[in-house]
């Protein structure tokens, strides 16, 4: 009788901004119970803010460090500004934010590391604004020599996030210098991105994998709706942050119903655990914006992921996922 195959396993992080102090939050409980992250997950998945915690968490950088990184650093990625200056830039000038200062903390964070000194395979959704593609940057496994392990962690950190209006777009030199903008635009939630990459090269009939066992992080999301009556004519002015953020919000709820179905529809089997957002409030709506890191927003964005840390921390089918260590080898 064949012996029974292990599953694969992935972790998946949504993007969100400085709202990735959330994500990071609930993956530092996980890392204080049971260890490395890294060493339990076969595949890392993440976008914008999440392809950040991705990366680092592939370097084997702890959670703890990252979520440092957030809380002391957040307020010079996304400086404070007048609410009017900050919305004529996005309007009519070069954007919110320079990108240099995400620029010094990554590189301050992840060095000279490159993407094949990762110890996990990786998929980091961005879009290819110059030849009008999404692009999925991954560690170079068996079936793609040659492709992204050349590239700097930093380079691939800032094509994931450099969202529209609020940053550049990212130039990439040894990439012909293509320019790169936010994965969130198409796959703000990366789950599918990795199952499908997963199913092509690892899992089923004929590969090393019988299974899939996928922990996707959600950030923390302002899904409160908006009242009715609102101005239906409503131009960039009116739309500002809930023009990006509303698209990101509605993707990862799209991703989380196909994963559902696919689960229930699909001959292999697919364990899918969605960790969601926390709870906000109308009150506290203004804490939770992809580029607010104001003192009292990184403390409020913290104790939520605190509150959804500790039930996560205590969740039996969460534990499961870290009875075992990964099974797949990229050396």
């Amino acid at each position: 009788m064949e012996k029974e195959k292990a599953p694969f396993k992935i972790l998946s992080i949504d993007g969100g901004g400085i709202k990735g102090l959330y994500s990071a939050t609930i993956l530092e409980h996980l890392e204080k119970k049971h260890g490395q992250l890294s060493e339990y997950f076969d595949m890392i998945c993440g976008t914008s803010t999440g392809g950040l915690i991705a990366l680092a968490l592939a370097q084997k950088i702890s959670a703890s460090k990252i979520c440092e990184m957030y809380q002391e650093k957040g307020s010079v990625i996304f400086p404070k500004q007048r609410k009017m200056i900050g919305i004529l830039k996005q309007i009519m000038w070069d954007g919110k934010y320079s990108d240099k200062p995400l620029k010094d903390v990554l590189t301050n964070l992840f060095g000279e590391s490159k993407i094949g000194d990762s110890s996990n395979l990786l998929c980091i959704p961005s879009y290819n604004f110059t030849n009008a593609l999404p692009r999925v940057f991954k560690y170079d496994h068996n079936h793609l020599p040659g492709r992204d392990n050349d590239l700097s962690c930093v380079d691939v950190a800032l094509a994931t996030s450099a969202a529209p209006t609020y940053f550049p777009l990212c130039e990439i030199e040894p990439l012909d210098n293509r320019q790169f903008i936010d994965g969130g635009v198409w796959a703000n939630n990366p789950t599918m991105v990795g199952v499908i990459e997963a199913l092509t090269y690892f899992v089923g009939n004929g590969k090393d994998f019988g299974s899939i066992e996928v922990l996707s992080v959600s950030s923390l999301n302002n899904a409160f709706g908006k009242p009715l009556n609102l101005k239906r004519q409503r131009s960039f002015l009116h739309w500002r942050n809930d023009l990006f953020e509303t698209s990101l919000i509605g993707q990862s709820h799209f991703t989380n119903y196909m994963m559902e179905k696919l689960c229930e529809l699909n001959n292999i089997n697919i364990k899918y655990i969605r960790v969601p957002s926390e709870t906000i409030s109308a009150e506290q709506q203004h804490l939770v914006q992809l580029d607010c890191a104001t003192p009292n927003a990184i403390k409020f964005i913290r104790g939520k992921g605190n509150d959804r840390g500790y039930l996560v921390q205590n969740d039996q089918d969460i534990a499961n996922f870290f009875k075992n260590r990964k099974q797949f080898n990229i050396n």
